[in-house]
């Protein structure tokens, strides 16, 4: 058979239906897919409608996810005010988030205050281990200017983890934080610590 020739110039071929059935249902697809991405809950967006911790004492309030427990701090070391936390599934593992206040922070430094902390509280909950930035980024809370640094945590027996912490410059002679450490590097834990510090907001 010879090759069929070109079409002459201003002349369209004719499509098959089923091919216009195609586009159609790809255009379909493709709103319902626009409409999911506007409305879906991201992994780590904050709880909506969950119970919330009011810190009076940090001057912060945060969301406690579904099978989270809080403490009303009675039992915590004087650096923290609060906290919540989380079992793994096999009992073993878990999560914590701790709040706290601390002095006044500049905005010029918060940056520099937050990973030297994020460092700090690493070596507490993973002595002799290493660390390595997976995020630090500016951010607000309440409209207050804020900065948050994610580390990805080992101690020296190969246990993993992983700690985030944000710290909010709340006033002049004040600042707070949340601080989330998660004892497995891996989801949900990781993406509930996120979701509650993602709901802070200031008191």
């Amino acid at each position: 058979m010879p090759p069929t020739p070109p079409l002459p110039y201003g002349q369209r071929r004719t499509r098959p239906a089923w091919t216009v059935a195609i586009g159609a249902l790809v255009l379909v697809l493709l709103a319902g897919a626009a409409v999911w991405w506007l409305t879906r809950d991201d992994d780590s967006s904050p709880p909506a409608g969950r119970p919330r911790v009011t810190d009076t004492a940090a001057g912060l309030s945060y969301a406690v996810p579904e099978g989270w427990k809080s403490n009303d701090g009675k039992s915590l070391i004087q650096a923290f005010t609060s906290s919540i936390t989380t079992k793994g599934p096999d009992g073993h593992g878990g999560a914590v988030v701790l709040a706290g206040r601390g002095g006044p922070v500049d905005e010029s430094t918060l940056r520099q205050r937050t990973e030297t902390a994020a460092r700090s509280n690493a070596e507490f909950f993973y002595p002799d281990g290493k660390s390595t930035v997976e995020d630090s980024r500016a951010t607000k809370v309440s409209g207050r200017s804020a900065y948050t640094v994610v580390l990805s945590t080992r101690d020296d027996s190969g246990r993993a983890g992983r700690l985030r912490l944000t710290i909010v410059a709340k006033s002049s002679d004040q600042s707070a934080f949340l601080l989330g450490v998660t004892e497995s590097p891996e989801p949900p834990a990781n993406r509930e610590v996120d979701a509650v510090l993602a709901s802070a907001a200031v008191v």
